[in-house]
């Protein structure tokens, strides 16, 4: 159940669709998470407007990106977390490339009694899971 962010640039032309699927793709291959509930934000940024070690990514003619990927805490060792920042960078620079080296991604480690989706923190569905019983919402 990830949120992904992905703010990129770049001179190509790439589908919004393509980006969405390729890390859609690698977290569920990498860091084991069910495409059914990945949801993913993804925003294009102007080259002009994107700056790297002082000069605009426009003039510099490199792609960038920012991947911002939350996940529930203790799920994904520090290996998988490590290959799936490795992976989509080269396949961002694969799709946007080349891609300046300032480009982030970001693996947030989010507490599960603080992190959801569907009214439902992370916590609550797998001590119901434990339990065998269905989740029960707060405002249930």
């Amino acid at each position: 159940m990830p949120l992904i962010t992905v703010q990129y640039t770049s001179q190509r032309q790439v589908p919004k669709a393509d980006i969405a699927a390729a890390v859609t793709r690698l977290s569920a291959d990498i860091l084991h998470k069910d495409p059914n509930v990945t949801a993913v934000i993804v925003q294009s940024v102007d080259p002009s407007d994107w700056f790297a070690g002082g000069r605009s990514l426009t003039e510099q003619k490199l792609a960038s990106v920012w991947v911002d990927i939350h996940i529930s805490d203790g799920t994904n060792s520090k290996d998988e977390k490590a290959d799936f920042i490795a992976a989509t960078f080269k396949t961002m620079d694969d799709l946007l490339g080349p891609l300046h080296n300032e480009s982030y991604i970001y693996v947030h480690d989010a507490r599960a009694d603080a992190y959801g989706f569907g009214g439902l923190t992370q916590e609550r569905r797998y001590i119901a899971g434990k339990l065998a019983v269905a989740p029960r919402s707060a405002a249930a």
